[in-house]
C-alpha cells in the first residue's frame, strides 16, 4: 500500500430521493463487493430556518433527521441483501457540497465518490455538475458518475 493509505477502501454514495441515486448505490455496492471494499452512505439535508420559532425549527430538524436515518437504514438493508456488506451510515445537516467534502477529508479510507446523474433536460443534477464538473480538478479522490438512464442489468454488467 502506498503512504497515506490506511484500511478498507470505501466508496461514498450521496443519498437523495432521486431514481439515479439508487443506480449509483447499486453500482457502488457491487464494486465494493467485487473489490473487497466498504461502503459509506451519506444523507445531507439543509437546516431548517425558522429563527423566530425555535421550537418549530427544532421539531423540523428532528423530523428530517429521523426521516434520513430511516431511509439510510432501509437502503443499508437493501445493500446487505444484495452484496452482504453493512454500509457505514452518515447523516449531516448543512450545505451538501461542504458536508460531502468534510466527510471525504475526515475519512482517509473513502477513495471514490459515486454519484448518479439525472436524465432530465435540466442536466445531470447540481451535485454532479459541481463535483464532477467545476470542482473535479480540486477533488482529492476520483468521482464516478453513474448515468441515470442505465438499467439495473447494465449496472450489473459494469460492476
Amino acid at each position: 500500500m502506498s503512504e497515506g493509505i490506511t484500511g478498507l477502501r470505501k466508496f461514498l454514495v450521496v443519498v437523495d430521493d432521486t431514481p439515479e441515486c439508487h443506480l449509483a448505490l447499486r453500482f457502488a455496492a457491487r464494486r465494493a463487493k467485487h473489490t473487497g471494499g466498504g461502503l459509506t452512505l451519506l444523507r445531507v439535508h439543509f437546516p431548517a430556518d425558522f429563527q423566530h420559532w425555535l421550537a418549530v425549527e427544532e421539531r423540523m430538524r428532528e423530523e428530517a433527521l429521523e426521516e434520513s436515518e430511516q431511509l439510510l437504514q432501509k437502503l443499508a438493508a437493501s445493500v446487505y441483501e444484495m452484496v452482504e456488506i453493512r454500509p457505514e451510515l452518515i447523516v449531516r445537516e448543512g450545505d451538501p457540497r461542504d458536508e460531502i467534502l468534510g466527510v471525504i477529508e475526515g475519512d482517509p479510507d473513502i477513495r471514490i465518490l459515486v454519484l448518479g446523474a439525472g436524465t432530465d433536460s435540466e442536466g445531470p443534477g447540481p451535485l454532479v455538475s459541481l463535483l464532477a464538473g467545476k470542482m473535479a480538478g480540486t477533488m482529492q479522490i476520483p468521482v464516478t458518475v453513474v448515468p441515470g438512464n442505465l438499467t439495473e442489468a447494465q449496472v450489473d454488467e459494469l460492476t
